[in-house]
């Protein structure tokens, strides 16, 4: 497998078009696997690596910096592999509902991001965090399963402009090269731009959010945004949470027949969230029968289809196993056709996006 590197935003990061996502270490994988798990995206040429402060998932406060501990303690191990890679991690927004995170607070300082960042790169067990991501706004958006937005549930928080005032102290103190976001609008990425350019502050790089079969909700205007303002897309969840794998196909999400190991399966919590509804398991099944009657698996299918979209500069992959990542990995390169592709849009256009 050769991929060529690529550039993120207007930074100086050159990563693969295929990033591993470690949000299963701590919770479904063990740090033996993981480390097994690191070594071999390492030998295939991956060199990207996204995590964050919250991590494991589904969040909870027996695994909150799990994650990042894993990966400090491999990075430990292997000094050459750090000079290699790109590590990205986020900090929490508003936590809200969860009160292992800031006690719960419903704000994300400025004060917040550098004690975050500074937490982080010591879990790390590094000098430099390269991508230095927010995990989710402070105000109010349409996300994590919300597709209206509603100016009644705004909150008083930290201004855009107090972030960046944050950033740019990390950036300046070399504990970050550069910055991005995730589960952001168009609205939001326009604005740390903006101010980003107009105070000489550090200009997001990138932006992570959820992109699949199942919500292609980027191409209705932030694609458009990201590709005119300079901003690379992240693409998250490019199997749903496994949905788009076939494996729920059959059994449904749960029951005697659901496989064990499924994510879906596995936590409550999920799916209460988009990933459960059942409007997204119906489009999933539809993309499994279509994968299949044209030579594919459904996994496949629909890696290659965020692989190839040109909104995407990275995709972000998570596994549970070195041979689920063998799998995925060898999916690189498959193009699917024209033909396929109006199939695909003829789907999406009777089940929009499910898992919005």
């Amino acid at each position: 497998m050769t991929m060529k590197t690529i550039q993120l935003g207007q930074s100086d990061l050159q990563v693969t078009p295929i990033c591993l996502g470690t949000m299963t270490f701590g919770e479904q994988v063990d740090e033996t696997t993981a480390h097994a798990i690191l070594d071999r995206s390492m030998e295939r040429g991956v060199n990207f690596i996204d995590t964050a402060e919250m991590y494991a998932v589904p969040p909870r406060a027996e695994t909150f910096n799990a994650t990042e501990i894993i990966i400090g303690n491999w990075l430990a191990k292997n000094p050459a592999a750090r000079r290699k890679l790109v590590l990205a991690t986020k900090v929490a927004g508003p936590s809200r509902a969860m009160p292992w995170i800031r006690g719960g607070s419903g704000d994300l300082t400025g004060a917040d991001i550098i004690a975050a960042c500074e937490g982080s790169l010591k879990r790390l067990q590094t000098d430099v965090i390269d991508l230095y991501q927010i995990h989710w706004p402070v105000r109010h958006v349409p996300a994590f399963g919300m597709i209206y937005y509603d100016p009644k549930k705004d909150v008083p928080g930290s201004s855009i402009h107090v972030q960046l005032e944050a950033l740019h102290k990390l950036v300046q103190a070399g504990k970050v090269r550069a910055v991005g976001l995730s589960n952001e609008s168009p609205y939001g990425v326009h604005e740390f731009v903006r101010l980003a350019e107009l105070h000489g502050l550090p200009r997001v790089a990138t932006v992570q959010n959820s992109y699949s079969l199942l919500n292609r909700s980027v191409e209705n205007a932030l694609d458009e945004t990201m590709h005119r303002l300079g901003v690379s897309l992240l693409a998250y969840s490019p199997l749903a949470y496994s949905l788009l794998t076939g494996k729920y196909d059959a059994s449904g999400l749960t029951g005697p027949q659901a496989p064990l190991g499924g994510r879906l399966n596995l936590f409550e919590s999920t799916r209460k969230q988009r990933w459960g509804r059942p409007e997204a398991l119906a489009a999933a099944r539809r993309y499994s029968v279509l994968a299949r009657e044209n030579g594919l698996t459904p996994t496949q299918m629909a890696l290659a289809f965020c692989y190839t979209k040109w909104q995407v500069a990275s995709t972000i992959i998570g596994v549970t196993s070195v041979a689920q990542l063998d799998e995925n990995l060898d999916i690189w390169g498959l193009m699917l056709p024209p033909e396929l592709l109006k199939k695909i849009d003829a789907i999406r256009w009777e089940m929009r996006d499910p898992a919005i």
